[in-house]
């Protein structure tokens, strides 16, 4: 995927409001791998209440060295965050892109979270 190509893909992600809604639109991207990766994602997402807060985690099955499946679970983002976290997670995760990459596509400045 070339450079702008990539811009306009991610400024259109980020006017979307839900994750669910970006997924959606990540998996009508005419780039084949990206529509790939965001396929096999789909179902793989979870809601859970933790520490007083609703966060989406993506929850995959791996072989260990062993050869026997195990269970991952990645906390993405808190409910009611900007999709851009989303966005960022995605193209970091699926395609090693940096965040501050990503939000630089979309115009804006990523700012890295306080931790606690």
């Amino acid at each position: 995927m070339e450079q702008q190509e990539f811009e306009t893909l991610v400024k259109a992600l980020s006017e979307k409001t839900s994750l669910p809604e970006a997924l959606e639109a990540l998996k009508a991207c005419e780039d084949e791998e990206v529509a790939a990766a965001a396929s096999a994602m789909t179902g793989q997402f979870a809601l859970a209440e933790v520490e007083g807060e609703n966060r989406v985690y993506h929850v995959f099955t791996e072989q260990n060295d062993s050869g026997e499946e195990e269970e991952f679970v990645e906390h993405v983002m808190n409910v009611g965050e900007d999709v851009m976290v989303f966005v960022a997670w995605f193209f970091y995760t699926q395609f090693e892109i940096t965040d501050r990459d990503t939000y630089a596509a979309a115009g804006r400045v990523f700012k890295k979270p306080k931790r606690r």
